[in-house]
Protein backbone atom coordinates (compact mmCIF):
# COMPACT_ATOMS: atom_id res chain seq x y z
CA UNK A 1 0.00 0.00 0.00
CA UNK A 2 1.23 3.50 -0.82
CA UNK A 3 2.47 5.64 2.03
CA UNK A 4 -0.44 7.14 3.89
CA UNK A 5 -0.92 10.90 3.98
CA UNK A 6 -1.96 12.92 7.04
CA UNK A 7 -5.40 14.49 6.99
CA UNK A 8 -7.30 16.81 9.30
CA UNK A 9 -10.99 17.69 9.51
CA UNK A 10 -12.03 21.18 10.59
CA UNK A 11 -15.43 22.75 11.09
CA UNK A 12 -15.19 26.16 9.41
CA UNK A 13 -17.08 29.41 9.95
CA UNK A 14 -17.85 28.38 13.50
CA UNK A 15 -16.12 28.50 16.88
CA UNK A 16 -17.63 25.23 18.12
CA UNK A 17 -17.39 21.64 16.86
CA UNK A 18 -20.23 20.03 14.90
CA UNK A 19 -21.41 23.32 13.45
CA UNK A 20 -20.39 25.29 10.39
CA UNK A 21 -18.98 23.58 7.30
CA UNK A 22 -16.74 20.50 7.66
CA UNK A 23 -13.54 20.46 5.61
CA UNK A 24 -10.98 17.74 4.92
CA UNK A 25 -7.35 18.91 4.60
CA UNK A 26 -4.89 16.44 3.04
CA UNK A 27 -1.22 17.31 3.53
CA UNK A 28 1.81 16.15 1.54
CA UNK A 29 -0.22 15.90 -1.66
CA UNK A 30 2.60 16.77 -4.09
CA UNK A 31 2.72 13.25 -5.52
CA UNK A 32 -1.00 13.02 -6.25
CA UNK A 33 -2.55 13.67 -9.65
CA UNK A 34 -5.96 15.20 -10.19
CA UNK A 35 -7.75 11.86 -10.57
CA UNK A 36 -6.36 10.65 -7.25
CA UNK A 37 -7.39 13.87 -5.53
CA UNK A 38 -10.88 13.56 -6.97
CA UNK A 39 -11.19 9.99 -5.74
CA UNK A 40 -10.10 11.05 -2.24
CA UNK A 41 -12.59 13.93 -2.25
CA UNK A 42 -15.34 11.42 -3.09
CA UNK A 43 -14.10 9.23 -0.24
CA UNK A 44 -14.38 12.07 2.30
CA UNK A 45 -17.71 13.07 0.69
CA UNK A 46 -17.67 16.52 2.30
CA UNK A 47 -18.69 19.60 0.37
CA UNK A 48 -14.99 20.33 -0.25
CA UNK A 49 -11.58 18.76 0.30
CA UNK A 50 -8.34 20.76 0.01
CA UNK A 51 -4.96 19.26 -0.91
CA UNK A 52 -1.81 20.95 0.40
CA UNK A 53 1.46 20.98 -1.57
CA UNK A 54 4.79 22.81 -1.54
CA UNK A 55 4.40 26.37 -2.85
CA UNK A 56 5.88 27.48 -6.15
CA UNK A 57 7.14 30.60 -4.34
CA UNK A 58 8.82 29.84 -1.00
CA UNK A 59 7.49 33.14 0.35
CA UNK A 60 4.01 31.61 0.31
CA UNK A 61 2.61 29.06 2.76
CA UNK A 62 1.38 26.42 0.31
CA UNK A 63 0.02 25.58 -3.11
CA UNK A 64 -3.45 24.04 -2.89
CA UNK A 65 -6.12 22.38 -5.01
CA UNK A 66 -9.79 22.22 -3.97
CA UNK A 67 -12.33 19.57 -4.95
CA UNK A 68 -16.07 19.05 -4.65
CA UNK A 69 -17.03 15.35 -4.46
CA UNK A 70 -17.63 15.64 -8.23
CA UNK A 71 -15.17 18.21 -9.66
CA UNK A 72 -12.21 20.50 -9.02
CA UNK A 73 -12.91 24.21 -8.44
CA UNK A 74 -10.51 27.18 -8.74
CA UNK A 75 -11.36 28.80 -5.41
CA UNK A 76 -13.62 28.29 -2.43
CA UNK A 77 -13.97 30.17 0.82
CA UNK A 78 -14.25 27.63 3.59
CA UNK A 79 -11.33 25.48 2.34
CA UNK A 80 -9.18 28.61 2.04
CA UNK A 81 -9.99 29.79 5.55
CA UNK A 82 -9.81 26.35 7.16
CA UNK A 83 -6.51 25.46 5.49
CA UNK A 84 -4.89 28.78 6.44
CA UNK A 85 -5.96 28.40 10.06
CA UNK A 86 -4.69 24.83 10.13
CA UNK A 87 -1.29 25.89 8.77
CA UNK A 88 -1.17 28.61 11.42
CA UNK A 89 -2.27 26.35 14.29
CA UNK A 90 1.22 25.01 15.08
CA UNK A 91 2.63 28.52 15.22
CA UNK A 92 -0.28 29.62 17.41
CA UNK A 93 0.42 26.75 19.80
CA UNK A 94 3.96 28.09 20.12
CA UNK A 95 2.66 31.50 21.16
CA UNK A 96 2.39 33.39 17.84
CA UNK A 97 -0.74 35.54 17.90
CA UNK A 98 -1.17 36.63 14.27
CA UNK A 99 0.25 36.15 10.78
CA UNK A 100 -0.47 36.42 7.06
CA UNK A 101 -0.83 33.10 5.25
CA UNK A 102 -0.70 33.25 1.42
CA UNK A 103 -2.13 30.30 -0.50
CA UNK A 104 -1.47 29.65 -4.19
CA UNK A 105 -4.83 28.65 -5.69
CA UNK A 106 -5.81 28.11 -9.34
CA UNK A 107 -7.85 31.33 -9.16
CA UNK A 108 -4.80 33.29 -7.94
CA UNK A 109 -2.95 34.18 -4.77
CA UNK A 110 -5.18 34.36 -1.70
CA UNK A 111 -3.83 36.17 1.37
CA UNK A 112 -5.42 35.22 4.69
CA UNK A 113 -4.92 37.25 7.87
CA UNK A 114 -5.05 34.81 10.78
CA UNK A 115 -5.04 35.29 14.54
CA UNK A 116 -5.26 33.32 17.78
CA UNK A 117 -7.89 34.87 20.04
CA UNK A 118 -9.44 33.63 23.28
CA UNK A 119 -8.11 30.14 22.72
CA UNK A 120 -9.54 29.90 19.20
CA UNK A 121 -8.44 30.59 15.64
CA UNK A 122 -9.95 33.25 13.40
CA UNK A 123 -9.06 34.58 9.97
CA UNK A 124 -10.18 36.69 7.06
CA UNK A 125 -9.23 36.22 3.40
CA UNK A 126 -9.22 38.60 0.46
CA UNK A 127 -11.22 37.29 -2.50
CA UNK A 128 -8.88 36.72 -5.47
CA UNK A 129 -11.53 37.83 -7.98
CA UNK A 130 -14.03 40.67 -7.54
CA UNK A 131 -17.70 39.93 -8.22
CA UNK A 132 -18.85 40.34 -11.81
CA UNK A 133 -22.03 39.56 -13.77
CA UNK A 134 -22.21 36.01 -15.08
CA UNK A 135 -23.77 35.35 -18.50
CA UNK A 136 -26.93 33.31 -18.51
CA UNK A 137 -30.62 33.63 -17.81
CA UNK A 138 -32.68 33.33 -14.63
CA UNK A 139 -36.35 33.95 -15.48
CA UNK A 140 -38.17 34.89 -12.24
CA UNK A 141 -41.02 32.44 -12.82
CA UNK A 142 -38.56 29.60 -13.38
CA UNK A 143 -36.55 30.64 -10.29
CA UNK A 144 -39.64 30.34 -8.11
CA UNK A 145 -40.72 27.03 -9.65
CA UNK A 146 -37.22 25.55 -9.32
CA UNK A 147 -37.19 26.34 -5.59
CA UNK A 148 -40.73 25.18 -4.86
CA UNK A 149 -41.81 28.74 -4.02
CA UNK A 150 -44.61 31.04 -5.07
CA UNK A 151 -43.74 33.91 -7.40
CA UNK A 152 -44.28 36.49 -4.66
CA UNK A 153 -41.81 34.64 -2.38
CA UNK A 154 -38.94 35.73 -4.63
CA UNK A 155 -37.49 39.26 -4.44
CA UNK A 156 -36.79 41.99 -1.92
CA UNK A 157 -36.94 45.79 -2.27
CA UNK A 158 -33.94 46.70 -4.41
CA UNK A 159 -32.92 43.04 -4.83
CA UNK A 160 -33.68 40.73 -7.76
CA UNK A 161 -32.34 37.30 -8.76
CA UNK A 162 -29.00 37.62 -10.52
CA UNK A 163 -26.15 35.51 -11.86
CA UNK A 164 -22.73 36.52 -10.54
CA UNK A 165 -19.22 35.09 -10.56
CA UNK A 166 -15.97 35.60 -8.71
CA UNK A 167 -14.04 32.42 -9.42
CA UNK A 168 -17.09 30.14 -9.10
CA UNK A 169 -20.49 31.34 -10.30
CA UNK A 170 -23.81 31.31 -8.45
CA UNK A 171 -27.42 32.27 -8.90
CA UNK A 172 -28.32 34.73 -6.13
CA UNK A 173 -31.96 34.63 -5.09
CA UNK A 174 -33.45 37.10 -2.62
CA UNK A 175 -36.53 35.74 -0.87
CA UNK A 176 -39.07 37.76 1.05
CA UNK A 177 -38.68 36.33 4.56
CA UNK A 178 -37.32 33.53 6.74
CA UNK A 179 -40.44 31.46 6.19
CA UNK A 180 -39.88 31.40 2.42
CA UNK A 181 -36.21 30.65 2.94
CA UNK A 182 -37.08 27.69 5.15
CA UNK A 183 -39.55 26.29 2.62
CA UNK A 184 -37.19 26.48 -0.37
CA UNK A 185 -36.04 23.20 -1.93
CA UNK A 186 -34.64 22.29 -5.37
CA UNK A 187 -37.60 21.02 -7.36
CA UNK A 188 -37.10 18.97 -10.50
CA UNK A 189 -37.36 19.21 -13.45
CA UNK A 190 -37.44 23.00 -13.10
CA UNK A 191 -34.21 23.04 -11.08
CA UNK A 192 -32.17 21.43 -13.86
CA UNK A 193 -33.72 23.78 -16.43
CA UNK A 194 -32.78 26.76 -14.27
CA UNK A 195 -29.19 25.63 -13.75
CA UNK A 196 -28.81 25.06 -17.50
CA UNK A 197 -30.32 28.45 -18.36
CA UNK A 198 -28.03 30.20 -15.89
CA UNK A 199 -24.93 28.12 -16.71
CA UNK A 200 -24.35 27.60 -12.96
CA UNK A 201 -24.48 24.69 -10.56
CA UNK A 202 -25.69 26.36 -7.37
CA UNK A 203 -28.18 28.86 -5.99
CA UNK A 204 -27.51 31.01 -2.91
CA UNK A 205 -30.74 32.23 -1.31
CA UNK A 206 -30.82 35.09 1.17
CA UNK A 207 -33.16 37.22 3.24
CA UNK A 208 -32.82 39.68 6.15
CA UNK A 209 -32.00 37.99 9.46
CA UNK A 210 -33.99 38.66 12.61
CA UNK A 211 -31.28 37.44 15.02
CA UNK A 212 -29.45 40.41 16.54
CA UNK A 213 -25.99 38.98 15.82
CA UNK A 214 -26.42 38.85 12.03
CA UNK A 215 -27.70 40.93 9.10
CA UNK A 216 -28.62 38.21 6.58
CA UNK A 217 -29.63 34.53 6.59
CA UNK A 218 -28.61 32.36 3.63
CA UNK A 219 -28.92 28.87 2.21
CA UNK A 220 -27.06 27.26 -0.71
CA UNK A 221 -28.20 24.34 -2.87
CA UNK A 222 -25.86 22.55 -5.31
CA UNK A 223 -27.15 18.99 -5.74
CA UNK A 224 -25.48 18.55 -9.13
CA UNK A 225 -22.09 19.04 -7.46
CA UNK A 226 -22.86 16.41 -4.84
CA UNK A 227 -23.85 19.06 -2.27
CA UNK A 228 -27.59 18.88 -1.52
CA UNK A 229 -27.14 21.86 0.83
CA UNK A 230 -24.01 23.67 2.01
CA UNK A 231 -23.76 24.88 5.62
CA UNK A 232 -21.42 27.82 4.85
CA UNK A 233 -20.25 29.14 1.48
CA UNK A 234 -17.42 31.64 1.71
CA UNK A 235 -17.05 32.22 -2.04
CA UNK A 236 -20.77 32.99 -2.45
CA UNK A 237 -20.62 35.31 0.55
CA UNK A 238 -17.77 37.19 -1.14
CA UNK A 239 -19.71 37.49 -4.39
CA UNK A 240 -22.76 38.65 -2.42
CA UNK A 241 -20.96 42.00 -2.28
CA UNK A 242 -21.98 42.40 -5.92
CA UNK A 243 -25.64 41.96 -4.99
CA UNK A 244 -25.31 44.53 -2.21
CA UNK A 245 -23.61 47.00 -4.53
CA UNK A 246 -26.34 46.58 -7.16
CA UNK A 247 -28.97 47.17 -4.46
CA UNK A 248 -27.27 50.42 -3.40
CA UNK A 249 -26.42 49.01 0.02
CA UNK A 250 -22.69 49.81 -0.15
CA UNK A 251 -21.27 53.30 0.19
CA UNK A 252 -17.68 54.41 -0.27
CA UNK A 253 -15.40 53.06 2.43
CA UNK A 254 -15.75 49.69 4.16
CA UNK A 255 -19.10 48.03 4.85
CA UNK A 256 -19.23 45.04 7.20
CA UNK A 257 -22.14 42.61 7.32
CA UNK A 258 -22.64 39.26 9.06
CA UNK A 259 -24.31 36.31 7.34
CA UNK A 260 -25.72 33.23 9.09
CA UNK A 261 -25.96 30.04 7.04
CA UNK A 262 -26.57 26.38 7.84
CA UNK A 263 -29.25 27.14 10.44
CA UNK A 264 -31.89 25.02 8.70
CA UNK A 265 -29.40 22.13 8.54
CA UNK A 266 -28.63 22.20 12.25
CA UNK A 267 -25.06 23.37 11.49
CA UNK A 268 -25.20 27.14 12.11
CA UNK A 269 -22.32 29.12 10.65
CA UNK A 270 -21.23 32.74 10.93
CA UNK A 271 -19.55 34.50 8.01
CA UNK A 272 -18.26 38.08 8.10
CA UNK A 273 -18.25 40.02 4.81
CA UNK A 274 -16.22 43.21 4.38
CA UNK A 275 -16.60 45.18 1.15
CA UNK A 276 -14.44 48.18 0.23
CA UNK A 277 -15.93 50.72 -2.16
CA UNK A 278 -14.07 53.58 -3.88
CA UNK A 279 -15.69 55.95 -6.36
CA UNK A 280 -18.82 53.79 -6.50
CA UNK A 281 -16.94 50.63 -7.48
CA UNK A 282 -15.93 47.58 -5.48
CA UNK A 283 -12.22 47.76 -4.66
CA UNK A 284 -11.79 44.73 -2.40
CA UNK A 285 -13.85 42.01 -0.76
CA UNK A 286 -12.93 39.97 2.31
CA UNK A 287 -14.64 37.10 4.13
CA UNK A 288 -13.77 35.89 7.61
CA UNK A 289 -14.70 33.58 10.42
CA UNK A 290 -13.41 30.96 12.85
CA UNK A 291 -12.58 27.26 12.59
CA UNK A 292 -12.10 24.35 14.98
CA UNK A 293 -10.37 21.01 14.49
CA UNK A 294 -12.53 17.93 15.04
CA UNK A 295 -10.55 14.97 13.64
CA UNK A 296 -7.23 13.81 12.24
CA UNK A 297 -5.75 10.65 10.80
CA UNK A 298 -3.97 9.11 7.84
CA UNK A 299 -5.37 8.07 4.46
CA UNK A 300 -3.98 5.86 1.71
CA UNK A 301 -3.98 7.47 -1.74
CA UNK A 302 -5.80 5.54 -4.49
CA UNK A 303 -3.66 3.89 -7.17
CA UNK A 304 -2.36 6.30 -9.81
Amino acid sequence: MADMLPFHVYDVFTDRPYAGNPLAIVEGADGLDGAQMQAMARQFNLSETIFVMRPDDPAHAARVRIFFPTAEIPFAGHPTLGCALHLFSTRAAEGETEAKIVLEEPAGLVPVRVAAQDGGLEGIFAAPVLPAPHPGEAPPDLVAEALGLAADDVGLPGHAPALRAGGPAFLFVPVRDLSALGRARPAEPAWSRLMEAGDVGAAWLYTPETAPEADWRARLFAPGAGIPEDPATGSATAIFAGQLREAGALGDGTTRVVVRQGVEMGRPARLVLEADMAGGDLAAVRVGGAAVKVAEGRIAPPPA
